[in-house]
């Protein structure tokens, strides 16, 4: 091997191996619970939705009374960043620092809403629920595509941003740590729509 040729092994070398810790830096404190189809062991069900892993993601379309993938650990200060599919009938959304996981609702947690055709449209896609309101009538839409969740929720200070854009931001320290769950919900008696999760992520703060 030349000079020439050693010194281009070299670089190459080099480049990876910064490559490789600029890979571990940006991943460094992330722990994944859903990765396509993987990730339901890392979950309480609670309720009777259909819950499987399906086409790459984990997906819940049917149940009569709706139902929530709980996480097993307690979170206090934290990171989630989620990729879902939601559709205009989707109910659905992230709830957070929920004070019993038996039993979980608007009122014992905060809930970062996915569901376009909420009655009231000041707490719909967008909006944590009963905290922080979204411009009505409303102008975050699902469509029926992907999208990206992420919630930091930091002492008092919770921020929501949708697609790259803050939806919420509010201080309130109503709920100060517990689990988080994903939502498969329903329209009063009616099911709500397919709600398809492909990358749900959590760093502790």
């Amino acid at each position: 091997m030349n000079r020439l040729s050693k010194l281009a092994a070299l670089l190459l070398i080099v480049a990876f191996t910064f490559t490789g810790c600029a890979h571990h830096m940006h991943d460094h404190g992330w722990v994944t619970l859903i990765d396509g189809e993987k990730g339901l062991e890392n979950f309480n069900r609670l309720g009777d939705a259909n819950w499987r892993a399906e086409g790459g993601a984990i997906v819940a379309d049917k149940g009569a009374k709706g139902g929530h993938l709980v996480s097993k650990k307690s979170y206090k200060d934290f990171i989630i960043r989620a990729e879902f599919w939601a559709n205009s009938d989707s109910q659905s959304g992230i709830f957070f620092r929920i004070t019993d996981p038996k039993r979980v609702g608007a009122d014992n947690a905060y809930e970062a809403n996915i569901f376009d055709k909420r009655p009231g449209a000041e707490y719909s896609t967008g909006a944590i629920v009963n905290h922080a309101m979204v411009p009505v009538p409303p102008i975050y839409k699902m469509k029926g595509t992907w999208h990206t969740y992420e919630i930091t929720a930091k002492g008092d200070q919770l921020t929501l941003v949708l697609d790259g854009v803050v939806t919420a931001n509010v201080q309130n320290g109503a709920h100060k740590q517990g689990p988080f769950s994903l939502q498969f919900g329903n329209r009063g008696k009616e099911p709500g729509g397919v709600i398809k999760w492909r990358k749900v992520m959590i760093k502790e703060l």
